[in-house]
């Protein structure tokens, strides 16, 4: 059974930076291709980034150039780097792994950026 545990949210003021962390357990970490996803008050979970066991990344167009998924497989981490934050990218930051039908999700991690 997988299990993640997020971490790194927080308050931050438009135009500054966070990192978040998930770390993997219960599986094999390099099997899984791991995923951010957030869900702002009022919309539905929408996908931030993937990125594969091999380091291939995706990202959705709103966070191109700003945000950073990387993955340590040595530490079974995924972390996202947030750069320029605006108030449109406070939401609850919810961590993912997927590997043919299993599919695992955090409790997530709130990031407010506000002034």
């Amino acid at each position: 059974q997988v299990q993640l545990v997020e971490s790194g949210g927080g308050l931050v003021q438009p135009g500054g930076s966070l990192r978040l962390s998930c770390v993997f357990s219960g599986s094999i970490f390099g099997l899984y291709v791991m995923g951010w996803y957030r869900q702002a008050p009022g919309k539905e979970r929408e996908l931030v980034a993937t990125i594969t066991s091999g380091g291939s990344t995706d990202y959705a167009d709103s966070v191109k150039g700003r945000f950073t998924i990387s993955r340590d497989n040595a530490k079974k981490t995924v972390y996202l780097q947030m750069n320029s934050l605006n108030p449109e990218d406070t939401a609850v930051y919810y961590c993912n792994a997927n590997w043919r039908s299993i599919t695992g999700w955090g409790k997530g991690t709130l990031v407010t950026v506000s002034s």
